[in-house]
């Protein structure tokens, strides 16, 4: 377990105690704090209180998190892509609907189990049992290419090049409306949704850094084709910056409208580029728009 201490150093207007943790710390879940409340986990000057409790200046405010529970991660004959594959590591062509790596209502069928039984368990640990090889993810209902490390030294160096933003990824989505500009630079932060904890939004608050890059590829109705290309990899980053603009992601439910011609939002990871962290050689892959991406473009334009 890790224990946490807060002390209500400034003013405060009497803010609900689980959105003031939150707010301190956006790592942490509200669901989780407001279980921690009800089994009086949450101390505030040495005593329990219960979750309407309201943080007043001084406030001593302690609590323990409980270490996470260890899921056996099991290899899964689940049929994937595989775009190319070394002895260090692979590219995988990730189909919308698959969820990356086993969390709470998706304990299979990830693509780590998928993984696990096509690379005979041989992936990096640095992420652990849950995210074994995983250097970076897609979205549930996102398409595309993903890479995977095989071995530590190559999930080192991969995970040093996404933090230096040196890293080539380009997606291409359908949004609504159309622009003003074939093409433009949103820089926005991006942090966790003061309100919705499972949701980002641009903030100055708690948040950081995030750009994106986008032109218009065509057009048609009151639709955009567009190609997206990612400066930082922030959670939700093209969702968020997108809806941001005024031109949510056609389908996105969370930052925008669902949509019966697709589930979840049409936002494919079309390209990947890095310096391959063994051989030091540029290695940059390409993949075709998938059928649903096609089919809605196709139902959109009519």
């Amino acid at each position: 377990m890790s224990r946490i201490e807060y002390t209500v150093e400034e003013p405060c207007c009497e803010m609900r105690i689980d959105k003031w943790i939150c707010e301190q710390n956006s790592d942490i879940s509200r669901s989780m704090l407001q279980k921690l409340l009800k089994e009086q986990q949450v101390t505030v000057n040495g005593k329990a209180v219960a979750k309407s409790y309201l943080v007043k200046t001084g406030d001593a405010i302690s609590f323990e998190i409980p270490e996470p529970t260890e899921l056996d991660v099991v290899p899964e004959n689940i049929p994937i892509e595989i775009v190319y594959q070394d002895d260090h590591l692979l590219v995988v062509n990730k189909p919308k609907g698959m969820v990356v790596h086993p969390a709470a209502g998706n304990y299979n069928g990830t693509l780590v189990n998928a993984l696990l039984y096509h690379c005979k368990g041989q992936l990096s640990s640095i992420n652990g049992v849950i995210r074994p090889g995983i250097v970076h993810r897609i979205d549930k209902n996102t398409s595309g290419l993903l890479i995977v490390a095989k071995t530590d030294k190559a999930h080192a160096g991969l995970a040093e090049q996404i933090k230096a933003h040196t890293f080539t990824r380009e997606y291409q989505a359908v949004v609504c409306g159309r622009f003003k500009e074939p093409c433009g630079t949103i820089e926005a932060p991006i942090g966790r949704h003061p309100v919705d904890r499972k949701k980002m939004c641009v903030t100055e608050k708690n948040s950081k850094e995030a750009k994106t890059e986008y032109t218009v590829i065509d057009e048609f109705g009151s639709y955009s084709h567009v190609k997206l290309k990612l400066f930082t990899g922030r959670t939700h980053q093209i969702r968020v910056h997108m809806a941001y603009i005024g031109h949510p992601v056609f389908g996105d439910d969370v930052y925008g409208k669902s949509s019966k011609l697709c589930e979840g939002q049409c936002l494919h990871a079309k390209k990947i580029g890095f310096v391959h962290p063994i051989d030091g050689k540029y290695y940059e892959f390409d993949s075709e728009l998938p059928d649903y991406f096609q089919n809605v473009m196709n139902k959109l334009s009519k």
